[in-house]
Order: C-alpha cells, then sequence, then structure tokens
C-alpha cells in the first residue's frame, strides 16, 4: 500500500489507478480464515455480513469481537465506520450475544434485531441512511408465509442507504390485490422489483409482465407435495417466460436485496455522470 501510495505521490500513477490497485491490494489481503473484511465496500458497494447459520457459536462471537480490536477500545469514542450485519441469526443466539457484547454499550454501540429477518444490525451513530439518489425498491410477496425472506432483502436494501416500498400478502389467489400495488410503485419510480413467492411461485412471472424496469425472483421455501422446500416455485421462475426475470436461490433474500441495491446504484451512478 505504502508504494502505490508512493506512486500516487510522485506522480507515476493517477488517481483513478490508485483506487484501482488499492482495492486489488485489499482483495491480497484476505488470506486469513474468518478474517473481517472491512474493504468489501470499497470493492463491492455493500458491507461486510456475517452469516451466522452454521457456525459454532464461539467462533460467531470471535468474528464480530475482531472487529472492534481494532478500534482501540479504550477510547470512548469508537468510530464504527460501516454497520455491522449478522444475517440467519436465531433468537436464542441473539440473546447470547446481546449479553456477550454488552461492554460495548457504553462505548453508545447499539444492537437492533429484527426478528422476522433474522438479522442483527450492530451500530452506532444511525441505523439506516437513506441515499436519495438511489431511489427506491420495489417489494412484494405472494402470502404472508413469504415475509421472513422479504423482511431479509428489505434490510440489506435499506442498510445500503435504498429505501424499500414494500407490499406482502398479494398473490395470484387474489390477484385483484396486486394491480393496485404495483400501479403505486411504478408511480414511485422503484429501480426493481423484489418478489417472493413459495408454492407455485407464479407472482413474479406475472409482475415481471407488467413492469419495465428489471424483476428478482426469489423462491421461498413455502409449500409441501411436489412443491416442498421451494422447488417447484423455483423451477417455474426458471422456467417463467417472462422477460426480465432473474432468479435467485431458494431463501435467499440477501442476494436478492444486494442484487436490487447494485442496479438501484448503478442508475444513480450513471443518472449523476450524465448531469456532470
Amino acid at each position: 500500500m505504502k508504494e502505490i501510495l508512493k506512486s500516487l505521490a510522485e506522480g507515476k500513477i493517477s488517481i483513478e489507478e490508485c483506487e484501482t490497485l488499492l482495492k486489488a491490494e485489499n482483495i491480497r489481503e484476505l488470506d486469513e480464515l474468518a478474517k473481517f473484511d472491512t474493504s468489501r465496500k470499497d470493492r463491492t458497494g455493500f458491507p461486510e455480513a456475517i452469516l451466522a447459520d452454521s457456525k459454532d457459536y464461539e467462533d460467531l462471537l470471535t468474528i464480530v469481537k475482531r472487529y472492534f480490536e481494532k478500534e482501540e477500545l479504550d477510547d470512548s469514542s469508537i468510530e464504527l465506520k460501516e454497520n455491522i450485519i449478522v444475517t440467519r441469526l436465531s433468537k436464542e443466539r441473539f440473546e447470547l450475544l446481546k449479553k456477550d457484547l454488552a461492554y460495548l454499550f457504553d462505548k453508545e454501540i447499539k444492537l437492533d434485531y429484527n426478528k422476522q429477518a433474522k438479522i442483527l444490525i450492530i451500530y452506532k451513530d444511525s441505523l439506516i441512511n437513506f441515499n436519495p439518489e438511489y431511489g427506491k425498491i420495489g417489494l412484494l410477496t405472494a402470502g404472508t408465509s413469504d415475509i421472513p425472506i422479504a423482511e431479509e432483502a428489505k434490510v440489506i436494501v435499506e442498510q445500503g442507504g435504498c429505501e424499500v416500498i414494500s407490499s406482502y400478502d398479494i398473490g395470484v389467489a387474489g390477484i385483484h390485490r396486486l394491480f393496485p400495488q404495483i400501479a403505486y410503485m411504478v408511480e414511485e419510480d422503484v429501480s426493481a422489483f423484489i418478489v417472493c413467492a413459495g408454492m407455485e411461485g407464479a407472482l413474479p412471472s406475472v409482475v415481471a409482465g407488467l413492469v419495465d424496469v428489471p424483476v428478482i425472483a426469489v423462491p421461498t421455501s413455502v409449500g409441501y407435495g411436489i412443491g416442498a422446500d421451494g422447488k417447484a416455485a423455483l423451477y417455474a421462475m426458471l422456467q417463467s417466460c417472462a422477460p426480465g426475470l432473474s432468479v435467485v436461490n431458494i431463501d435467499n433474500g440477501f442476494g436478492a436485496g444486494v442484487c436490487a441495491l447494485t442496479i438501484a446504484k448503478n442508475i444513480a451512478k450513471k443518472v449523476k455522470i450524465s448531469k456532470e
């Protein structure tokens, strides 16, 4: 890193080249198991998130604590540059973390747990900071059983600084409920739609046939018989004839959220460049 900055100071490389080289250097540093990736947002546009599911609790706690070890806890004014996101965290594990991280509360570090999304946000100054340049994302679910996955997507989009307009339980079983909600979201000029559905997974195809922005389909593990574990919904979405429909894995609200956020950010970037 010093060599790169030295080259910049000596005029051997441009600011743009320096930025690219520093990003590459960040990637080369990712050689330690379970190292907290503080540079991920610089490379990918979205901060590090910790998947709690399948991790041993002690390993999970160590990963979170390792971040704060670099923040010099003896300093009463910790600057938490990015909110820490912990996904797929059960209520029981959250209670354990709240107890084991209690020493951070004196440093004005706060915890916000969304029990539907099973996501913990560790933050200091602000839970959500919307960037008006990013526009909005529309979020729909076919049924109430799909809400936990939709909430996961919503938290991720909001943590990225983009506003979400959501409407739940408007599936094809009562399709008359769908059209007013889509019309409202179109009027609000959403950059993309995230549509979560289980059972036969028809809703994303319907939405994609009505709008002119990207639609991200999320099959959920809601169903029984041939639809068990979300496989029927996944196959139906992959087989859709509606144009502009992209599909993420079963129950992958996180991936859908990051995808929608990336779309919104890139649209904002192009608008900004065109204005300049």
